[in-house]
């Protein structure tokens, strides 16, 4: 069934799904052949795994750099892309993609957004990260109105309740505490919370003070403005709050992508080495989401497959030209793209 179109597309010679390291590096390769190129990304920030999973841990093996943590990293290619503008629609997924008359892909997202592009690179690591919920419960008619996967702005005055034991909830703990809400509760189903010692030790000292509670337990049924909990000894407890933050980090999964219609091994989209190229037509696929005999799941493997799946691009979005290999220490028309001045 046609797409039912709400807003104008944007068009665009790319679309790049996922903005992790190998996407961000695709950027700079694509502006560098002067190809225009979207990104969309289901996380709120750029970085993908390198900022959800390990943004302060060290990484050892990019070339030329000793040592950097997943946010230096993805400072460093985001600067590194910036000359080319290209545009990123964070917080939102691609929901679904139509090929066209003339052959190019319409891609709609959850964010009402739609693209009209030559091409298509999912980079989409191993999976779009979306937010752990609470299984047993459906939650979705109180989710983006009570209940919410990532702390919101305004708090003062409220009764907040976050549910959660790793840092990130106990972080969203300690600076909702500085908006001065009208009751703040942190709920884990154990007593031990893991964060680091000096999280740990200002969580505490601000529950010793009475400034937060601290509940131990097993969410039973929420409501609009209610939480039960049983806690070990099942005595059950009735929570009230304005908003409920579920903070149990992020995990992987494939999403709509399964359902494109792309020859798939074990939940990973086959490709070809000479460029990268899916199944289908003009789509290709680079990072941890493709498999190819001899993969290696490493982020300068991803950097590899970005460069040769640009070509690839280059040769759809220009048909018929050659596309010639230039190099950034000697190429005048790459100067001027990247605003260098001699």
């Amino acid at each position: 069934m046609p797409i039912a179109l709400k807003n104008t597309p944007v068009e665009t010679d790319c679309l790049v799904i996922g903005a992790g390291p190998a996407a961000l590096f695709l950027i700079f390769e694509l502006g560098l052949l002067e190809i225009s190129c979207h990104v969309v990304d289901v996380l709120p920030f750029a970085g993908g795994q390198c900022m959800a999973l390990y943004a302060d841990k060290p990484i050892y093996d990019i070339p030329g750099t000793v040592k950097s943590t997943g946010r230096e990293l993805v400072t460093a290619l985001l600067a590194q892309a910036s000359p080319f503008n290209a545009q990123l629609h964070l917080g939102q997924q691609i929901t679904s993609i139509e090929r066209q008359a003339d052959g190019r892909w319409l891609a709609v997202t959850s964010g009402n957004h739609i693209f009209l592009c030559k091409t298509l690179v999912i980079a989409a690591g191993v999976g779009a990260f979306m937010p752990r919920k609470l299984s047993h419960l459906d939650l979705s008619p109180f989710e983006g109105t009570q209940v919410f996967y990532q702390p919101t702005d305004k708090v003062r005055h409220k009764h907040i309740v976050i549910h959660g034991g790793g840092e990130e909830a106990l972080q969203a703990a300690l600076t909702a505490l500085a908006q001065q809400p009208a009751s703040l509760t942190l709920v884990h189903r154990r007593d031990k919370l893991d964060a680091s010692e000096d999280m740990l030790q200002a969580f505490n000292h601000a529950v010793q003070a009475g400034h937060i509670h601290f509940k131990v337990g097993h969410v039973q049924q929420v409501s609009s403005s209610h939480m039960s909990l049983l806690d070990a000894s099942e005595h059950a407890q009735d929570l009230v709050f304005d908003e409920l933050w579920i903070l149990q980090g992020l995990t992987p999964q494939l999403g709509p992508v399964a359902n494109w219609g792309l020859a798939m091994q074990k939940k990973q989209i086959m490709v070809s080495t000479e460029n990268f190229a899916t199944s289908e037509e003009s789509i290709f696929a680079i990072g941890d989401v493709n498999t190819y005999p001899g993969k290696r799941k490493l982020i300068v493997s991803g950097f590899h497959e970005a460069t040769l799946a640009a070509y690839g691009v280059a040769e759809r979005v220009y048909p018929g030209q050659k596309i010639a290999l230039e190099y950034t220490t000697a190429s005048p028309r790459l100067h001027k793209l990247l605003g260098v001045s001699h």
